[in-house]
């Protein structure tokens, strides 16, 4: 379905694309119903490395910090 805050999100993490893979998940599928109760009103969510970063929309500082330290620990 129509997501105008996921697209945004993807628009401001689109110059990072090179340093990260990111994996959508439709939560409307039946397969991902346990991410559904539990971020169906908190839409878009973003998890790095596993681990929950932000919700709603890209803190991009907060993003840069966390890519920044995931990227040094695997150097």
């Amino acid at each position: 379905k129509p997501c105008p805050l996921c697209d945004e999100a993807k628009e401001v993490l689109e110059p990072y694309k090179r340093r990260f893979i990111l994996q959508e998940v439709d939560i409307t599928r039946p397969e991902n119903s346990a991410w559904y109760d539990k971020y169906k009103y908190d839409i878009p969510v973003f998890h790095l490395n596993g681990k929950f970063l932000m919700k709603h929309r890209v803190d991009i500082q907060k993003f840069e910090d966390r890519l920044r330290k995931v990227e040094l620990q695997s150097d």
